[in-house]
């Protein structure tokens, strides 16, 4: 069983956290990449409603993890965490189960389907005395912690404004089985904006209130891949959505998200200073180049990478919360449930304006997550033994 933050037990300094992993779906493979390096954690158990690729991800990873059901992995003893891959609709109801049997859990984004469900979730966890974490972990990579370090530095002086750019034309493309981004729960600011919405809290801290709208341009659309190409399927929510955040700092925040759109020339995000502006690179990802251009400048310059884990990937948010847990800290993981139940907040506060055309109070509040040193998390050896 899982233990409540600042007990001895699993998670413990020098103890890895060990997980189990509920949903082995597409992105499995990225956390399985993260966890053969991560020295925090240890891989014990995953768990499928289909068993089969549960059976073929443990057989992949090795190391001793076993392939169990739902309810096995749930209530096995060595499982200090739970890791929620399941669908956006399922996440709640993993997420609860795993805490009502004495789990921690980290899910996938978003924290759950609504944020009623998030905050059942949240709730449930303080009861229990276990941790919430949440992705996206992109933010603590080395892009958005080097602009976050560069806009704490007073490089662009006072934050004016920023904006948040995401545009495809949908997902239909590449996903085999893309029909959950175009129901209700779906659409592109619940699938990407968590991913923009927590760099700019990170960057510029929390939303007060926000204004939106939005539309759709096609009432279905057609599978690009696998063995349902050519299916089509009904789009019944909004595909492009664009709003104004406000942040409490009273800097300004324009979102852009868009199935419906085919390229853009605009940064991921750009934010605006008194001093200069940065550009900061896509917080889809953990890394890449943040660049300046400075009042007076002649040309923008790349900032040398001064902040963030370093060559991260998914999964590193859970070693960032096994080391809160090891440390006995009162502050939440920085990829916590707090500010993932934040930036729901923000998209479905965003999804109100745009449904009523009225400006949206965000009635949830996340301190700014504690910024992240330039440190390198993976222990290279374990990666080799476990790759041989």
């Amino acid at each position: 069983m899982g233990k409540p933050v600042g007990t001895e037990g699993p998670g413990a300094v020098g103890t890895p956290l060990n997980i189990g992993i509920v949903g082995c779906g597409k992105i499995v493979g990225q956390y399985l990449e993260s966890f053969r390096r991560l020295p925090d954690v240890r891989l014990v158990a995953v768990a499928d409603i289909d068993a089969s690729r549960a059976q073929d991800v443990a057989r992949e990873y090795g190391d001793g993890v076993r392939a169990l059901g739902v309810d096995e992995l749930l209530a096995a003893g060595d499982v200090d965490l739970v890791l929620n891959l399941t669908v956006p609709a399922a996440h709640a109801e993993v997420a609860l189960a795993a805490i009502a049997a004495g789990k921690h859990v980290y899910g996938e984004k978003p924290l759950a389907a609504t944020t009623r469900e998030a905050r059942e979730v949240l709730e449930a966890a303080r009861e229990a005395g276990v941790v919430v974490g949440c992705a996206p972990d992109t933010v603590l990579g080395t892009g958005i912690q080097t602009a976050r370090k560069a806009i704490d530095d007073g490089l662009i002086g006072e934050p004016v404004a920023a904006t948040a750019t995401m545009v495809t034309p949908g997902h239909e493309r590449w996903h085999p089985n893309p029909d959950f981004y175009y129901v209700p729960g779906g659409g592109p600011l619940l699938d990407m904006g968590p991913y923009y919405v927590s760099a700019l809290v990170t960057l510029l801290g929390p939303v007060a209130s926000v204004i939106g709208a939005a539309s759709h341009t096609r009432a279905e659309r057609v599978i690009g891949s696998g063995q349902r190409a050519g299916e089509k399927i009904p789009v019944t929510t909004d595909t492009h959505v664009t709003g104004v955040l406000v942040h409490e700092s009273g800097a300004l925040s324009t979102l852009v998200m868009s199935f419906d759109a085919v390229k853009t020339k605009s940064p991921n995000i750009e934010v605006h200073g008194s001093l200069g502006t940065l550009a900061v690179p896509d917080p889809n990802h953990f890394d890449g180049d943040t660049q300046l251009f400075r009042l007076g400048g002649d040309d923008w310059e790349t900032l040398d990478t001064t902040a963030g884990y370093l060559d991260s990937g998914r999964g590193y948010g859970i070693a960032d919360l096994a080391r809160t847990l090891a440390g006995g800290a009162v502050e939440e993981p920085r990829a916590g449930g707090t500010l993932a139940y934040h930036a729901l907040d923000v998209m479905e506060s965003l999804l109100e304006s745009a449904r009523t055309g009225r400006a949206v109070q965000v009635t949830s509040r996340a301190e700014r997550p504690r910024a992240v040193v330039l440190e390198d998390l993976a222990d290279r050896a374990r990666e080799g033994s476990l790759s041989a």
